[in-house]
Parts: structure tokens; C-alpha cells; sequence
């Protein structure tokens, strides 16, 4: 080709280490600046699998720099936070069972947690339950109100898409009166569910449901305008559905979303020390 061209293998050599390292770059900075913008949630790290995932030999060290000098920036989400839990009541507060489980498959442990979402004049509230070995969402409920029957509507949508065993799953929550109610706890016990909830004055005792309550405000609802509580529930309903289970990268999940780790991962649920967390909840209840 050198012959062909009429130049010398070292001037080919000196032209291709003076242009193609810096075409690379250029194409390399538009395929983080089109996934920045795609993404606009997702930090460098996750960038950076994105970018893997597609073929690119990046390090996330070269990522930050882009994104850095484009001033590409995740956007941040907002500090306040209207109350949305009770635990000042009468009821039965179970034993925290979560903080000695290391779930090995799904429907050993689920995390439940509510959130409120702002409308234009309004706030309404949002219940979800996650399953803590995968980090998908397998029930949810929004409505306008912060009854109990919010936190059973999202229960009742787990339940349906969840076949479960009875005495093989933990349902942890906070102390608030929606799932402490006599209502929520026959439900659970029902279904042969156990009940967990956190103590008092432990801020990560439900860390993982209230981690996912972060990322759902600043990836769905911070910045939108929600015209009511029916346009609020079809657009979470597409976050959650599509986009949280289906598309989200998850660090802890090795930068898969929760339905492909499910895929991959699946094996036969056994909770470990089910037959002690058992033998706890019946102990402290009588």
C-alpha cells in the first residue's frame, strides 16, 4: 500500500499516530456525550459499563475526564421530604429480622418503603416493595391518601406476581402505622410472610428500599410535571416497569438491570435460618 501510495512505511506510521488517536477521541467523547444525555441520572461508573457494553475500551477514569471537561453532570435531586410514616401507635413493632439475612435467591427477603410524589397543587404517595436479592420492584401502589390501603394495594400487586412459600420470605419495613395496622399483618401472616421492621434510631435499617426511593426522585420524578395523580401513575408505572426492572444498571448487580440478573441467577429459593427467624417472630409475638 506504501508502494502503491508513493510514501515510505515511517511517513505512514508518523501520519497514522498523528490523526487516528485523535479521530478516536472524537468519537469517543460522542458516544459519552450522547449516553449523558440519554441518561442524564447515571453517574461516570455507569457510563462507563454503558459504554463497555457496547464495544468501547474506556476505564471510568477517562469517562470522568469527558464528562468533566463537557460539563456533563448528573442532575441532583431535592432535600425536601414531607412525612410519610407514623410509628407513634398502638401496634405490635416485630423484631428487625432483615439485618441478619443475606438473601441467596428471590423471595427470601423483600424491603418495603413509602415515598410522596409532588404534583402541581397536591401531593399524592407511593408504596413499593422491592425484592432485596435482585433490587426489582414486585409490588407498587400510588395513590392520594397514606392509609393502610396504600400499602396493601402494593402488597397485593407482589403477591400476584410473586408465587411464594409459606414460612420462606421476610417482609421489612419501617415502624410506620400502615404496616404495623392489624390489616397489613394478617395479610402478611396470611400469606405465611414474615413481618421485620427496623429499630429505633437506625438510619440504615431499611437502607436498600430507602436507597431505591432516592434514585426513583432523581431519575423520575424530580423535574417532571406530573398534571395529575392518572399522568403520575402511568409515567412511574413506565419507569418502574421498563425502565427501573428492565433497563437500570445496578452496581451491586454487577451493572445489570434486576430482570437480567433474575434471568441469569435463578435457583431454588432457601432462606437461610428460616426455621430462627421463625422461631423469633412467634417468641416475640407471644
Amino acid at each position: 500500500m506504501c508502494r502503491l501510495a508513493g510514501v515510505s512505511r515511517a511517513g505512514y506510521y508518523r501520519h497514522w499516530q498523528a490523526s487516528a488517536p485523535a479521530r478516536e477521541e472524537v468519537a469517543a467523547r460522542d458516544a459519552v456525550q450522547r449516553l449523558s444525555l440519554a441518561h442524564p441520572f447515571y453517574g461516570y461508573r455507569r457510563v462507563t459499563a454503558l459504554l463497555r457494553q457496547a464495544g468501547w475500551a474506556v476505564n471510568h477514569k477517562r469517562v470522568q475526564r469527558l464528562r468533566r471537561s463537557d460539563n456533563l453532570l448528573c442532575v441532583t435531586g431535592r432535600t425536601f421530604r414531607p412525612p410519610t410514616t407514623d410509628s407513634r401507635h398502638r401496634f405490635t413493632v416485630y423484631p428487625n429480622l432483615a439485618r441478619r439475612m443475606t438473601p441467596t435467591a428471590a423471595n427470601q427477603l423483600w424491603v418495603a418503603d413509602i415515598t410522596y410524589v409532588r404534583l402541581a397543587e397536591a401531593f399524592v404517595y407511593l408504596a413499593v416493595i422491592l425484592d432485596a436479592w435482585s433490587r426489582r420492584v414486585v409490588g407498587w401502589a400510588l395513590m392520594d391518601h397514606l392509609r393502610a390501603s396504600l400499602a396493601l394495594a402494593a402488597l397485593e400487586r407482589a403477591l400476584a406476581a410473586r408465587p411464594i412459600a409459606a414460612g420462606e420470605l421476610v417482609h421489612h419495613s419501617d415502624r410506620g402505622i400502615q404496616y404495623a395496622c392489624p390489616a397489613y399483618i394478617e395479610r402478611l401472616t396470611g400469606s405465611g410472610i414474615q413481618p421485620s421492621m427496623s429499630r429505633v434510631g437506625c438510619p440504615w435499617g431499611n437502607a436498600m428500599a430507602e436507597s431505591f426511593m432516592r434514585t426513583l426522585k432523581r431519575e423520575e420524578v424530580d423535574g417532571r410535571a406530573y398534571r395529575d395523580l392518572a399522568d403520575a401513575t402511568a409515567r412511574i408505572e413506565i419507569f418502574l416497569d421498563k425502565v427501573y426492572n428492565r433497563q437500570r444498571l445496578h452496581s451491586a448487580l454487577g451493572y445489570r438491570p434486576p430482570a437480567q440478573f433474575e434471568g441469569e441467577n435463578q435457583m431454588p429459593s432457601a432462606p437461610p435460618h428460616a426455621a430462627e427467624l421463625t422461631e423469633q417472630v412467634q417468641h416475640h409475638v407471644s
